[in-house]
C-alpha cells in the first residue's frame, strides 16, 4: 500500500512550497495520495490562511487534482482549528486540533517556542495546569470541529524531549491524556500518527506516545499516519519511524482517505 500524506501545509497558511511544489514531491516520492490541510483563518493569527485566500487556495488545489487524476490523488482538507470560526465550503475532510489556550482573550500557542511554552506554563500555574486545559479543549475537539481526524494528539510534548518541562511518565500527567482519549473514544475520529515535530528538529519520535497508542489499539482505534508537512522535503520524513512505531504497538493496518471515503488498509510500504 502506498504511503499518503494526508496533513501538509502551503505558502496560503506557515508553509514554505506551493500547492504545485507540494504535489510535485508529493508523486516523485511516490505517495499514492496527498491532502492540503491549511490552517484555518483565526483572527490575529498570522500563521492561518486569511479568509480572503480561501478561494484562491481551493482554486490551486483543484488544479493539481486535475493535473494528477488518474496518477495521485489529491484531496481538499482543512486544519480546523478548536477556536476558529465554522469552516465555509465543502472539504475532503477536516482535521481538528488545539494549537493553543485561549486566557484573558488571547490565544496562547502550546507549540510556537520552548520559550512561549515555559511562558504559557507559568500563565497556567505549571506544566501541569498547561496540560489539563489543553487535554479538556482536545476532548472536546471532534464536537467543535466536526473533524475527520484528531491532529497531534499530546501536541503539548513538542518541546519536551529529555524531560525539559515536565515528566512523561507521571502518572498525574498520563491520566489527563487518558481521561481525554476516554471522551474521545465513541467519536469514532481518526487519531493521526503525526511525525511534524521530526521534520523540524523538536522530537525523534511522532505525536503520540506509545503508552496512548497502545490504549487506542485496545480500544480498536483507527489512525493514520501523516506528516504535519511544511515543506515538500519533509512529506515522507518520519514515516518509517511511525510505521515501526505503530507495529511495536500493536498495529497492523491504518486508514486511508479515497474518493469512497475513509478505508482501512495495510500499514503502508515506505519509498
Amino acid at each position: 500500500m502506498k504511503p499518503q500524506n494526508l496533513h501538509t501545509h502551503t505558502t496560503f497558511c506557515d508553509g514554505k512550497n506551493t500547492p504545485a511544489e507540494m504535489a510535485a514531491a508529493a508523486f516523485a516520492a511516490g505517495l499514492g495520495a496527498i491532502g492540503f490541510s491549511g490552517h484555518s483563518p483565526l483572527e490575529g493569527e498570522e500563521w492561518c490562511m486569511a479568509p480572503a485566500d480561501l478561494p484562491a487556495c481551493r482554486a490551486a488545489v483543484e488544479a493539481e487534482r486535475e493535473k494528477y487524476a488518474g496518477r495521485m490523488q489529491v484531496f481538499l482538507g482543512l486544519e480546523q482549528d478548536f477556536f476558529s470560526p465554522p469552516p465555509e465550503g465543502a472539504f475532503d475532510y477536516l482535521i481538528g486540533s488545539v494549537h493553543g489556550l485561549r486566557l484573558d482573550g488571547r490565544l496562547f500557542a502550546v507549540d510556537e517556542s520552548p520559550e512561549a511554552f515555559a511562558r504559557l506554563a507559568d500563565r497556567c500555574g505549571g506544566a501541569e495546569g498547561l496540560l489539563r486545559e489543553y487535554y479538556r479543549l482536545l476532548a472536546q475537539t471532534p464536537a467543535r470541529t466536526g473533524c475527520d481526524i484528531l491532529g497531534h494528539f499530546d501536541l503539548v510534548t513538542k518541546f519536551n524531549e529529555g524531560n525539559r518541562f515536565f515528566d512523561p511518565e507521571s502518572p498525574r500527567l498520563r491520566a489527563l491524556a487518558l481521561e481525554a482519549l476516554e471522551a474521545l473514544a465513541p467519536r469514532d475520529v481518526i487519531f493521526e500518527v503525526n511525525t511534524g515535530a521530526i521534520s523540524r528538529g523538536w522530537r525523534t519520535a511522532p505525536y503520540p506516545a506509545a503508552f496512548l497508542l497502545k490504549e487506542m489499539r485496545r480500544r480498536k482505534a483507527r489512525v493514520c499516519i501523516t506528516g504535519d508537512s511544511h515543506a515538500a522535503d519533509a512529506l515522507l520524513t518520519g514515516f518509517g519511524q511511525a510505521k515501526a512505531l505503530l507495529e511495536d504497538c500493536g498495529f497492523s493496518s491504518c486508514w486511508y482517505l479515497t474518493e469512497q471515503g475513509f478505508q482501512e488498509g495495510p500499514l503502508p510500504q515506505i519509498p
